[in-house]
């Protein structure tokens, strides 16, 4: 398994991938309907190709040479480098618990060498997600409400300097 740049290419691969672990992820909690919308929204190919190419960013893939087993992307929020926002981190759940998810989050620290601080955001019903992130050092933060989705969002973050 590596850690690459994705391209345009991946595109496709990756919206599937995102939309299965979103399922596998939040079903139960939000409902199928409710999470194909979410899917659709916000990890369509257009959605993804627009992530792809915004300032101060990265989009990356784990790739085995035959299919994507990951996503992260990340960007720095109003051109401020200090802070980086990981805006997605996925992978697919028949790999999850072999060390995928961390490689992509370790390049994504490294990817921004001159930030002060990563973050993100979990819904908190995600106990796998937030039990991962605080096992590679992500604190969290603080919480907030999400009233289009009726859920609450936990906020971690971790220093790099």
């Amino acid at each position: 398994m590596f850690v690459r740049t994705a391209s345009e290419r991946d595109l496709p691969e990756a919206s599937r991938l995102i939309g299965e672990s979103l399922h596998a992820a939040y079903d139960a909690f939000y409902g199928v309907d409710m999470v194909d919308t979410i899917a659709r929204a916000l990890y369509s190919r257009e959605a993804l190709k627009a992530a792809m190419s915004r300032p101060l960013s990265e989009f990356l893939v784990a790739d085995d040479g035959e299919a994507i087993a990951g996503v992260a992307f990340a960007a720095s929020p109003d051109d401020n480098d200090r802070v980086v926002d990981v805006l997605g981190l996925y992978v697919r759940p028949a790999l999850q618990g072999h060390g995928i998810g961390g490689m992509l989050l370790q390049e994504l620290e490294e990817s921004f060498f001159e930030t002060e601080r990563i973050r993100l955001e979990v819904g908190a019903r995600n106990l796998r997600a937030l039990g991962f992130l605080e096992s590679e050092g992500y604190e969290r933060r603080g919480q907030r409400r999400e009233e289009r989705l009726h859920a609450t969002l936990v906020t971690l973050d971790k220093s790099l300097v």
